[in-house]
């Protein structure tokens, strides 16, 4: 048969009327005595009678006067909601039909009850409390996870040191993920605040960088150490793990349906699937660790750019809201509309036409300086304001010649190319030569060689020569290490250059017809 009760949603499962004692007109009442049944229940006292219910308002805080009406309506509705049970002493004697009126009836919380008070109190310490990003949370999650595969691996290890470093695992996991949510809801709501006193406001942006860096800083290398202590439980077996734990939970045997053993291991596999979620998943999807990083990285960049238009709006000694507002003022405190008249056209300058770009015959006869109330007037057409243009229209100018410019271009290419040629024809080597060979060479040379063996040292080294090829694949160029353990001395008109004295090959790649060929083309295209 299966459980309704378990098949339907969580949500679901709440009874309507479970916090109805807090939304009615008497619901402070209802919420004292609901704490008065809280504290007895912490205190193992089973059952409480009217007069001891009395008696316990005021150790809770509760010290107005109840009327022994209002106590009975409140936990008459309470046992109507069904979060208080009622039951009849027969053992106890009475020496009045009074006394046993109030002594009768015991009082006590129900399950339903003490699930209601639970969630108000976790709803009163999620209001009071402040969330965070705690790394320690991480470290001792790690440690639990350790302990567990060692006691996995430990033949003999008693099974309820295994349940109690388990159930500390869930909650350490159970702590983060709630600090986690509640931070989260408060860096949003600060991400979207906008303080009052801005000093306050940067200095709590500034704090939050500072926390979000610290928890970021490692979190990559806690995380990895986390995924890999899961794996290893993993291989060791989670199955084992829980029923394991199952012994050393010590829960008690009962009959039938009643069992809690099957629930039991259902949630602690529920819970070991919220830690893989977030450190290892199995679907191979993002950990949640990961997009809390990301979440964290994205507000340290946005609080960054807060903190950013916080200084450059205090830098600025005024705004253009401000300039806008001091503007309305002046609008409003106008006399006249000729006055307003000449407040707008001071302040924007809306007029007609606009003619600053002229300027007059000689330029220099103004210097740049002049302020335009004291510089002469410059004659405007009247083409201009409805053509947009002026009355002098020059005439075209003549096509320029650009046959000496192609001319020179020409001689210049042709030059380089017999500059390039002079060199090559320089270096080329007849073999295999010390690059001490090269003693004397002029500027040009000099630069095409260094070219050269930049090109052959850049190389990868192949049985020890390095060889490589000039852009255009004319010149092929290879070195030799061998012997290189003396000094080569390369005398330049700008200098000696000190190197080793390597084995130098530098010889065509082309035939002479293929050059010639590819010079023409080029004096051609020049």
């Amino acid at each position: 048969m299966v459980d309704e009760s378990r098949s339907r949603p969580a949500f679901r499962q709440i009874p309507a009327d479970m916090f109805a004692f807090t939304t009615t007109d008497r619901a402070d009442l209802h919420t004292a005595v609901m704490q008065v049944f809280g504290d007895a229940h912490e205190r193992l006292v089973a059952a409480l009678t009217f007069d001891e219910i009395l008696a316990a308002l005021p150790g809770i805080g509760w010290y107005e006067p109840v009327a022994d009406s209002s106590l009975d309506y409140t936990l008459g509705a309470l046992h109507k909601y069904g979060l208080i049970e009622r039951t009849q002493n027969h053992t106890a004697h009475y020496a009045s039909a009074a006394e046993y009126e109030r002594r009768n009836l015991h009082y006590s919380l129900s399950r339903k009850g003490e699930a209601a008070y639970e969630g108000v109190l976790h709803a009163v310490q999620h209001l009071s409390s402040t969330g965070a990003l705690q790394t320690a949370v991480l470290d001792a999650i790690l440690d639990r996870l350790g302990e567990l595969h060692d006691l996995l691996a430990a033949d003999g290890s008693p099974d309820r040191r295994l349940y109690a470093a388990l159930m500390e695992l869930e909650g350490h996991l159970a702590g983060l993920r709630a600090s986690t949510k509640q931070f989260n809801g408060q860096l949003q709501r600060l991400l979207r605040a906008e303080g009052a006193d801005p000093a306050t406001f940067a200095e709590v942006k500034q704090a939050t960088i500072a926390y979000l860096s610290e928890f970021v800083t490692n979190l990559d290398s806690r995380r990895h150490a986390i995924s890999d202590a899961v794996a290893r439980i993993h291989g060791r077996g989670v199955t084992i793990l829980h029923h394991r734990a199952l012994r050393g939970a010590d829960l008690p045997a009962l009959p039938g349906g009643d069992d809690p053993a099957p629930r039991w291991l259902e949630q602690r596999a529920a819970r070991w699937d919220g830690l893989c979620a977030w450190f290892q998943p199995a679907d191979g999807t993002s950990p949640r660790i990961d997009q809390l990083a990301d979440v964290a990285r994205r507000a340290i960049v946005a609080l960054m750019r807060a903190l950013e238009r916080l200084t450059d709006s205090r830098r600025r000694g005024t705004s253009t809201a401000a300039d806008f507002r001091a503007l309305a003022r002046w609008f409003a405190a106008s006399d006249s509309d000729e006055t307003a008249h000449e407040l707008w056209s001071a302040a924007f300058g809306l007029w007609p036409a606009r003619h600053t770009h002229l300027s007059p015959d000689d330029p220099t006869a103004v210097p740049a300086t002049t302020s335009w109330w004291d510089a002469p007037a410059v004659p405007v057409s009247p083409l201009l304001r409805t053509t947009g243009q002026v009355d002098k229209v020059a005439r075209t100018a003549r096509v320029r010649d650009t046959a000496q410019v192609r001319r020179l271009r020409r001689e210049r290419v042709v030059a380089e190319r017999a500059e390039l040629e002079r060199a090559w024809a320089q270096l080329a080597t007849p073999g295999p030569v010390r690059l001490s060979a090269f003693a004397q060479l002029d500027s040009g040379s000099f630069a095409r060689l260094l070219e050269l063996l930049s090109r052959a040292l850049s190389a990868p080294q192949r049985d020890g020569v390095r060889r490589a090829a000039t852009a255009d694949g004319r010149l092929v160029v290879t070195l030799d290490d061998a012997g290189a353990d003396r000094r080569a001395l390369l005398r330049t008109p700008h200098g000696v250059l000190s190197a080793p004295d390597l084995l130098v090959s530098i010889s065509e790649a082309r035939s002479a017809a293929t050059m010639a060929a590819g010079r023409a083309g080029v004096e051609a295209s020049a």
